[in-house]
């Protein structure tokens, strides 16, 4: 046994040696890594510095929030309905049907309030700095229909925990990942239904923190179409009516985006997509024309339903020397979210290089009527061969 470990580890030694120092590319190799090794001190150089800025500056609002409440001084009456108000737009649908008094320290509230918020707001009402009672006038309703005050408006979900929040602070990622890596090394050493939740949950953890994606992002569950975005802008030397008019004719898609095997156009804006995946895999799926300006934006979004939910959003605009600039807007929710994307990565496919890579042919094909690496056109077959008057997408 100890002898075919041997000979494996041996095997795997003088396979990596052979692909660093190839006559050919172990060159070029040595050198990327290299270049790789640089980028990565210089981040994680920038990475300690913004940490320790952090560290300092919560500890600070730490040590004069306690020396406030230790001295807590008098505060005008005036000032005091102002940072009530401010704190009920922060947890109340409806502030503007609550009125507010103080005299000194003591907040008196009226007015109709839904019974769902009440329990946040009184609470929030307490912690205001310079409150030191509190006289609760608020009738409660269970519908907003049932008082003209309380009709529309915006729900709040209150102010969140620190850890509970969409994004972290740096600190929060540092203890984030400390805590994750430490429990994942505790469940590694247990055995059994302990050690592989507190393993997946310190995975989970150290994941969030290094990436700082919500938990909805990071496993794509009810993150909708958006749980990776992808962001690009390029300068194409053609008109910008060429440009729409060669996006607005989603077949194009095939001839410069590698992963794009057909799209087929159908009525009121709708399309059929057939896009190759990582490892080999099929997807299809039916999108829908959301926003259509001539010559100035197209957007368009996956229907209900669809495994891979996705969506863009294209704007054009003229630059001075009668070119285009394209802003791309893509975004997307592969199975497993974030996870499943970095999967992805891991098996060679890299949406962030493939639609670079995407775009660099697109311009090639309009600028040159030639996408590298794709087949020849021409100008004349780039350009649309018909433009209807009934809409986009329309034959």
């Amino acid at each position: 046994m100890k002898a075919a470990l041997w000979g494996i580890g041996g095997a795997g030694l003088g396979l990596g040696l052979m692909y660093w120092t190839d006559p050919r590319s172990g060159r070029w190799r040595r050198s990327h890594l290299q270049g790789k090794a640089v980028h990565a001190a210089h981040e994680a150089g920038g990475a300690v510095g913004v940490v320790a800025r952090d560290l300092s500056q919560r500890s600070r609002g730490v040590f004069f929030e306690s020396m406030r409440k230790l001295h807590r001084e008098p505060v005008e009456d005036l000032v005091l309905e102002e940072r009530v108000r401010s704190a009920l737009g922060r947890v109340c649908s409806h502030p503007g049907a609550i009125r507010v008094m103080a005299r000194d320290g003591v907040v008196r509230v009226e007015g109709p309030i839904l019974r769902e918020e009440l329990r946040r707001v009184l609470p929030r009402i307490g912690k205001v700095q310079g409150v030191h009672g509190l006289d609760n006038q608020l009738v409660p309703y269970a519908e907003g229909s049932a008082h003209p005050a309380l009709q529309g408006g915006t729900m709040r979900s209150g102010e969140s925990r620190p850890f509970f929040q969409e994004h972290w602070s740096p600190s929060e990622r540092l203890f984030g990942a400390l805590g994750g890596l430490t429990l994942t090394a505790w469940g590694l050493g247990r055995r059994g239904v302990t050690g592989t939740l507190a393993t997946l949950g310190g995975v989970m953890l150290s994941t969030r923190a290094f990436t700082n994606l919500g938990l909805r992002r990071l496993t794509g569950m009810g993150a909708g179409r958006r749980a990776i975005t992808l962001h690009k802008d390029i300068n194409v030397n053609a008109p910008v009516e060429e440009v729409f008019a060669f996006w607005r004719e989603m077949q194009n898609f095939p001839r410069f985006m590698t992963h794009v095997d057909e799209v087929i156009p159908g009525v009121e804006g709708r399309s059929h997509w057939k896009v190759r995946g990582p490892a080999g895999l099929h997807f299809e799926w039916d999108a829908v024309v959301t926003k259509f300006v001539p010559n100035k934006v197209l957007a368009w979004k996956s229907v209900e339903g669809t495994a891979v939910e996705n969506l863009g959003v294209i704007h054009f605009e003229s630059t001075p020397r009668g070119g285009t600039r394209v802003d791309i807007r893509l975004s997307y929710n592969p199975p497993a979210g974030a996870i499943g994307h970095a999967f992805a990565k891991l098996l060679g496919a890299d949406p962030k290089k493939q639609m670079d890579d995407d775009l660099l042919r697109f311009k090639s094909l309009l600028e040159r009527g030639r996408a590298t690496g794709r087949e020849t056109v021409t100008r004349e077959q780039v350009a649309p061969r018909r433009m209807s008057s009934r809409g986009p997408l329309t034959h």
